[in-house]
């Protein structure tokens, strides 16, 4: 474990604890969520996990308080009243509005306290949606998520290439890169200060950066077993590194003083 960072507290943001009607689903969404904890942990950060639908929005953001990072992972589709979306749309999941309502909070209040932010594939369209964007809610392309197979078999590989300049190719050290996704919505309308960071071939956006705020969105899954072995190692450290930029922004009047 990296001793550098073991003092600093990262929450990983679920969607729920328990899915009964959809057991394989689950599991799959477990194993991905926990290789996010356990490549945290191995990385020197404290983990904590939460699923934002098994607490309140107000015991999600007391429970989130003291984060130094925050981590929101994939799972079912964005209630669409949060976006102004309808519902009965082809491809339709459950929803979780409480989480969605508890995650929407949590972005904002990142944006304002200026709190490092990753969202993994529904975590940045709750990213965009929390900042006043919207989402197409259906594709079903067989590119970006592969189609009438086993759960198992779900992610599909493509290529991505990211925004010269961007936050996020500075974390990942290329432009082009190979990606594991699985997903059946997109961002359409960005949100307020948010900026496309990557497309794929299609032209659609596959990861987003706040102009000025420490918030990153992939629509990918980093956490993937088949993803490049680096690439969600390189995400975190990517996250730590902004923790280190704020920490000294903060500090710096205390200095001064």
């Amino acid at each position: 474990m990296n001793q550098e960072f073991t003092n600093r507290m990262l929450v990983v943001v679920e969607v729920t604890g328990a899915r009964p009607d959809r057991p394989a689903y689950h599991a799959k969404v477990q194993v991905l969520n926990s290789r996010v904890a356990a490549d945290a942990e191995t990385a020197g950060w404290a983990v904590t996990r939460v699923a934002a639908a098994d607490v309140t929005p107000v015991e999600l953001l007391r429970i989130t308080a003291d984060a130094d990072a925050l981590i929101i992972v994939g799972g079912e589709d964005v209630t669409p009243h949060f976006y102004g979306g309808a519902t009965g749309y082809e491809g339709e999941t459950a929803h979780f509005a409480v989480a969605d309502e508890g995650q929407i909070a949590l972005v904002q209040r990142a944006l304002l306290l200026g709190t490092p932010l990753l969202g993994i594939c529904r975590g940045l369209q709750i990213i965009n949606v929390a900042l006043g964007g919207n989402l197409v809610q259906h594709i079903d392309d067989g590119i970006h998520k592969n189609i009438d197979v086993p759960i198992d078999q779900i992610l599909s590989t493509h290529d991505v290439v990211l925004a010269e300049g961007s936050t996020l190719a500075a974390s990942l050290g290329r432009i082009d890169i190979s990606v594991q996704s699985a997903h059946h919505q997109i961002v359409d309308r960005l949100g307020a200060g948010l900026a496309a960071a990557a497309h794929a071939p299609d032209g659609l956006i596959e990861a987003l950066e706040h102009e000025s705020a420490p918030i990153t969105g992939v629509q990918w899954h980093p956490e993937a077993p088949d993803s490049p072995v680096d690439q969600l190692a390189l995400l975190l450290a990517g996250l730590a590194e902004q923790h280190e930029a704020r920490s000294l922004r903060v500090d710096a009047p205390a200095l001064a003083a």
